[in-house]
């Protein structure tokens, strides 16, 4: 039994010595890409892959999310009076926590198992096996593309995710529950700030940088034959969900003591 623990934990020590030298190597190649012109259009491939075509995913999501936290939170605020202030609490729901943490849970269900699929298969194949002979780095030619499409374009589909449902809980509101517009955009202006898009914002770069990490890791480390790939999708989906809620407390938690830092005042009366 102890021999087991013991064979189990130095295999996982191993395992998150490898992904620390993965990560550091993918830091490295997306620097070092970012100034190289010639890594630019392997860039703008990836950010048409992963940022144009996952605009619908992401207009969806944003939309159904406000939609339902309006239809949800309705009856709570119109037992008390406060039923014009609807439009505050979707949108501070939406901007600094909903928007970004469902729009990367997206993007990790669509680009994170695109990216371990793709590159799994290139594992199986033996073509990074190829690239590597003709002496390129594969971290460099694969994965800083990637790393760097992610991190560029998770933050603005996260602000398009936030749009989208600021519009839905705001039509829901107006066209289904009566809410006078005029009081609802009035309460939500003095109740959201820019901090809190800025927040929800910044969140997409750490969520994107890992979504894409995480898969590339899985794609250059999956087993051989189509189990080992359908394999790698499923774990780089569940370690990038875990890695998103994760990061997203990890954030809310330096973030409020950010704010509570420079703007105590503000937060006593909140």
């Amino acid at each position: 039994m102890l021999a087991a623990l013991g064979a189990r934990a130095m295999v996982d020590v191993t395992n998150a010595g490898r992904f620390g030298r993965f990560v550091w190597g993918a830091i490295v190649a997306s620097i070092r890409s970012s100034t190289r012109p010639g890594t630019y259009p392997l860039v703008w491939t990836q950010m048409l892959i992963i940022g144009v075509r996952s605009v619908p995913v992401i207009m969806i999501t944003g939309a159904f999310v406000g939609m339902s936290l309006a239809v949800q939170a309705y009856d709570q605020l119109a037992g008390i009076g406060l039923e014009e202030h609807l439009g505050v609490l979707i949108n501070i729901s939406v901007v600094k926590e909903l928007g970004p943490v469902l729009a990367a849970v997206m993007l990790a269900g669509r680009v994170g198992g695109a990216l371990t699929a793709e590159l799994g298969t290139m594992n199986v194949t033996e073509q990074i096996d190829a690239v590597r002979s003709m002496g390129t780095d594969p971290v460099r030619y694969l994965v800083a593309p990637r790393v760097l499409a992610c991190l560029l374009l998770t933050p603005f589909l996260i602000i398009y995710a936030d749009l989208m449902g600021v519009v839905g809980g705001a039509v829901v509101s107006f066209s289904q529950l009566g809410i006078n517009s005029t009081a609802y955009w009035s309460f939500s202006a003095s109740g959201v700030e820019l901090w809190d898009v800025a927040v929800g914002v910044v969140k997409g770069f750490f969520f994107g940088a890992s979504i894409a990490v995480i898969s590339c890791y899985k794609g250059f480390t999956c087993r051989e034959g189509a189990h080992g790939v359908g394999l790698a999708c499923t774990e780089a989906f569940v370690l990038s969900f875990i890695s998103i809620l994760a990061l997203d407390f990890a954030l809310a938690v330096i973030f409020k003591g950010i704010y509570n830092t420079f703007w105590p005042f503000k937060s006593l009366i909140a």
